[in-house]
């Protein structure tokens, strides 16, 4: 197909030629910039979306870690706690010789009861643990050997009675020279015999603490010699008992002793009156006691001497068999740190001491040194000048429990 262009309309075409030409240019360009700037953009957006969030946690992680651990209570909460600051500072602290120790019954106070004649147990009044007074039946023992003692002795009384009329009617005779004097001295005689014989089975009956009974003659009656508790009890209803077996062992455990162990280089020391402070693992009891005896030998496979404390016991929270820990004051040192010996405590199997921060307490964890009592030495964990809660420290003690609760739930 031919087309016939002139030159006139030849110049027309090419110019609207050039013109699309250069518009689609435009447009391919504009298309491609437009495209490249939405790709930046979003990597930026989403960079700064990103970005804000991250900031938002950190500034959320970070406000979390400042409060953690902190137990916060204000003025009002402290003086109805009976929570008062001090200041860790340098001190001088009594010179403290920890030795291990066990609590013991006190033996003085201690007996292991006997029936004293053998026999069968017709009753046991008395339990395991109970607490006792003196002169309280503990069981009724019926005994053949008690019935022939006290038969023994009625019939003694009996001749004794006999023999004061008899001596009583020759007396008489004599004196008025009825009869001879040798028959008035034969009735002195036999009485003083009888008196002899009846005072024997009195006082053997009193060595069982058997009287003369109430009518029943083989009746032994156990009694408790002192107040005390019922620690050991070997005899029940029916069982045959012989006149050395221990019945019972009966303990007045209102005082009890502590048995230290003693090594011979701190024998020196260990004097009897020295004051120690008895303290125990197992709860916050302490007490305080003098040193009443020293051993002078030492154990043949321990090769440590025996020291003995007295304290009382008045809630009987010292329980024998109980370990403990013996402080013995040996002079005086100075320390580098030291607290008020109330504000360190034990949670967690860690012993820490609460410091004053911005907003209350944080629990610091301590290693001590030597407590004499009223101070207790820091070795590490805190510096002198550090606030820390002094007395009371139990209450933060238990609101850290809560805390801890509340973050593990």
């Amino acid at each position: 197909m031919n087309f016939n262009i002139d030159k006139q309309t030849k110049k027309p075409v090419l110019v609207i030629v050039l013109i699309g030409i250069v518009l689609a240019a435009i447009i391919m360009f504009w298309k491609k910039d437009v495209g490249n700037g939405a790709a930046t953009e979003a990597p930026h957006a989403e960079e700064g979306k990103e970005s804000g969030h991250s900031e938002k946690e950190s500034g959320k992680e970070g406000n979390h870690a400042d409060e953690e651990g902190v137990i916060k209570l204000n003025d009002q909460q402290l003086q109805t706690a009976g929570i008062t600051i001090a200041k860790a500072a340098p001190a001088t602290m009594g010179n403290v010789m920890q030795l291990p120790g066990e609590v013991r019954f006190n033996e003085d106070l201690t007996a292991h009861i006997v029936p004293r004649t053998p026999g069968v147990a017709e009753a046991v009044s008395a339990d395991l643990g109970q607490a006792v007074k003196k002169g309280q039946v503990l069981a009724v023992i019926s005994s053949p050997a008690l019935a022939d003692l006290r038969s023994a002795s009625l019939a003694a009384q009996k001749r004794l009675g006999l023999a004061q009329l008899t001596y009583q009617r020759e007396k008489k005779l004599w004196e008025d020279k009825i009869s001879a004097e040798q028959d008035y001295l034969q009735a002195q005689t036999a009485l003083r015999e009888a008196e002899i014989e009846a005072q024997s089975a009195k006082s053997k009956l009193s060595a069982l603490g058997a009287g003369e009974g109430d009518g029943t003659l083989n009746r032994y009656v156990l009694r408790a010699p002192f107040n005390g508790v019922v620690v050991e009890k070997h005899i029940a209803q029916g069982e045959a008992v012989k006149e050395d077996a221990n019945v019972f062992l009966l303990s007045d455990l209102s005082s009890v002793w502590v048995e230290i162990v003693v090594t011979p280089k701190d024998l020196e020391t260990v004097r009897v009156g020295e004051t120690v402070r008895i303290t125990t693992a197992a709860n916050d009891t302490s007490a305080t006691g003098k040193v009443s005896y020293v051993g002078n030998l030492l154990g043949e496979q321990t090769r440590t001497a025996k020291a003995r404390v007295v304290i009382t016991n008045p809630n009987l929270a010292w329980r024998p068999g109980l370990f403990v820990n013996a402080a013995v004051l040996r002079g005086e040192k100075s320390v580098p740190v030291a607290v008020a010996a109330d504000a360190v405590q034990t949670v967690e199997g860690k012993t820490v001491v609460f410091v004053k921060v911005d907003k209350g307490f944080k629990m610091q964890p301590v290693k001590t040194g030597d407590n004499d009592g009223k101070l207790v030495e820091i070795v590490d964990g805190l510096t002198a000048g550090t606030s820390y809660a002094a007395s009371s420290s139990y209450v933060l003690k238990a609101e850290q429990g809560k805390g801890t609760a509340g973050h593990d739930h």
